[in-house]
């Protein structure tokens, strides 16, 4: 059974979809998967055993340069290398109107989607031929299983999520140091944790022996990553931006994780590493990171979670976000310690 995917982006809700992949294999042991998926993003599908050919797709890319001075060539060629299977079913996993224009595009069998009720944008529900229907309120991995298992009827398994990912297939890191790693990179600066407080959990990590590996997506990442690391022997900053299959690599042999909402947490959570995530604007209720030994942190501060891009509290703010004020370094430290298995001495 030869089924294609459509979910092109972002890096969370990527990760999200694998144990979906799983589940059908599991139910369908003769299923394999081609996957269309946005540029950036195309080294993720290559982790699960179960995906055969990756079809990149830069609608994203497109659009920011502008679709009239867009090479007709590039859209062309996508379009031959999407046409170039013929598919048993085609599933749109990202419920958008414009992923769902792309199932059309794709030749062969049933189109499988999110039902109007159920998808980020309705109208995308009217290009399917078979429609699931997946209740709000559960964790997007949740979802994306109940969407495979509803459109390639099999029972939703109630089984803890697999991933899928072949360890083998990412970059490990050069070193036998035991080290953790800190997640601190985030797109709002409301998910930010204060800067203080990384200085002060770096220092804890050192002080227990231990090593750290600090990572960074862009300058003001590397910026912060270099002042954390500061002063500390044991701490080192990552000297380039790292692929993903380099980055997965890196979390897939730390010691654990502390990280921020942000993608690349629940890559961690996937690869199953000891972690804590800690959340303010956001609920870890339906974006928490979901795998095996995660803990999540969560601000219990009078506007919690607000799911805002920019504070708009006007009392007194003993940091910044406030809403972090008592996710301290300490109670962090603790709960990762605590997470780990058999402890840290």
């Amino acid at each position: 059974m030869r089924v294609l995917i459509i979910k092109t982006t972002s890096l969370g809700d990527l990760i999200h979809t694998l144990p979906a992949l799983s589940d059908a294999k599991k139910a369908i042991p003769d299923i394999r998967f081609d996957w269309v998926v946005e540029e950036p993003f195309q080294e993720i599908p290559a982790w699960h055993p179960a995906v055969d050919r990756i079809i990149p797709v830069a609608l994203r890319r497109w659009r920011k340069q502008g679709w009239h001075r867009v090479k007709l060539r590039e859209p062309l060629q996508f379009l031959k290398e999407l046409r170039q299977q013929k598919y048993d079913a085609i599933i749109d996993a990202q419920g958008l109107f414009k992923s769902a224009m792309l199932t059309v595009l794709a030749r062969g069998g049933k189109r499988i989607g999110l039902s109007w009720k159920s998808a980020r944008e309705p109208l995308a529900s009217l290009f399917y031929q078979k429609r699931a229907v997946v209740p709000w309120g559960q964790h997007a991995v949740t979802r994306a299983r109940a969407l495979f298992a509803g459109g390639l009827g099999y029972s939703l398994p109630t089984s803890v999520a697999d991933y899928g990912i072949d360890v083998d297939r990412l970059s490990p890191i050069s070193t036998t140091t035991p080290y953790f790693v800190f997640l601190h990179g985030t797109t709002w600066d409301t998910k930010h944790w204060p800067e203080v407080y990384w200085l002060e959990l770096a220092k804890l990590v050192s002080e227990a022996g231990f090593s750290l590996q600090l990572l960074w997506g862009n300058e003001i990442e590397r910026a912060r990553a270099e002042k954390i690391a500061s002063g500390l022997p044991m701490a080192t900053v990552i000297p380039k931006k790292l692929r993903l299959t380099e980055a997965a690599g890196v979390l897939a042999a730390a010691r654990g994780i502390v990280t921020v909402d942000t993608g690349l947490g629940h890559l961690a959570a996937a690869l199953g590493v000891p972690s804590v995530g800690i959340f303010g604007p956001t609920d870890p209720k339906n974006s928490g990171t979901l795998g095996q030994r995660q803990s999540h942190l969560a601000a219990d501060f009078v506007c919690a979670p607000c799911y805002q891009r920019e504070c708009h509290y006007k009392g007194n703010k003993p940091v910044d976000p406030p809403c972090f004020a008592n996710l301290t370094p300490a109670l962090v430290w603790r709960t990762l310690t605590q997470q780990i298995e058999g402890g840290l001495v």
